[in-house]
């Protein structure tokens, strides 16, 4: 048995890969890259009944790996890069390569994946942290979740100024309600729930819109979409909407959110 343990800056993943690469996954809280490790490892053998004898291997990834020195608990320990992880993780969970991978954490990391070579091509500061930055700001929560389930009542033609409200057609390949403007139309009693949508559009938005012209720089059609902020309708809806406008499909694999402590255990299987 192989771990994965990706651990970032909020929470830490780990993964556990069985011989048949069947896996177990779980998230914790992030404090210190040493409490975090070993903690997401005893909890892992705690709630699946392993022993630490079964472990052959444990491979840390993310930005607390580079704080610890040594093995874990007596286990041959390595590092992997980040980003060689997501690509890894990213091939695996959605059965394809040949894909650009966009990995939405903290912020959003674009990886190039085929089988053999990996590459960073760029990102964004703009993910999940923007997100909760704007979060507590406007509504004074640090859950994310919080959010999603505002904006789900939210209606965005009230916030975001929209092709629509400028002209009377369609304005090339952007339909009458594609966003012209983020916030554009903000209204000074605007409500809660429609700035949550806003928030949501504009963060999807742009992760969209960088995506897909990574995917057409390198004549790639498909993107896969990775991380802790990868899920949910309302930014499928966003993302595939703007893969329409440019002929990119969008593929949301399950269980994205371990896509990175995935591929650092696959890294020594």
């Amino acid at each position: 048995m192989v771990i994965g343990i990706d651990i970032g800056s909020t929470t830490t993943k780990s993964v556990a890969i069985y011989p048949d690469k069947s896996f177990k996954s779980l998230t914790t809280k992030a404090i210190d890259p040493i409490t975090s490790a070993t903690g997401a490892l005893g909890k892992m053998l705690m709630e699946n009944q392993l022993q630490i004898s079964s472990i052959r291997s444990i491979v840390l990834t993310g930005a607390g790996a580079p704080g610890i020195k040594g093995n874990l608990f007596g286990v041959e320990t390595h590092k992997i890069d980040e980003l060689e992880a997501v690509g890894l993780g990213g091939m695996y969970l959605s059965g394809e390569s040949g894909v650009i991978i966009t990995n939405i954490g903290t912020g959003t990391a674009l990886v190039e994946a085929h089988p053999g070579l990996i590459k960073h091509i760029g990102g964004t500061g703009v993910g999940g942290g923007t997100i909760l930055g704007l979060a507590k700001a406007m509504f004074k929560t640090s859950e994310i979740q919080a959010v999603f389930d505002l904006a789900e009542q939210g209606k965005i033609g009230e916030v975001d100024l929209l092709i629509g409200d400028i002209v009377d057609d369609d304005l090339s390949f952007l339909k009458r309600e594609m966003t012209a403007a983020n916030f554009g139309k903000m209204p000074d009693n605007a409500r809660n729930e429609d700035i949550a949508m806003g928030i949501l559009t504009m963060v999807y938005q742009v992760i969209g819109t960088v995506s897909a012209f990574a995917a057409r720089s390198r004549n790639i059609s498909r993107v896969v979409v990775t991380g802790t902020a990868s899920d949910g309708s309302i930014a499928k809806r966003i993302l595939d909407a703007i893969g329409n406008i440019f002929e990119i499909t969008f593929i949301y694999p399950h269980d994205a959110a371990y896509a990175t402590a995935l591929g650092a255990a696959l890294s020594k299987v």
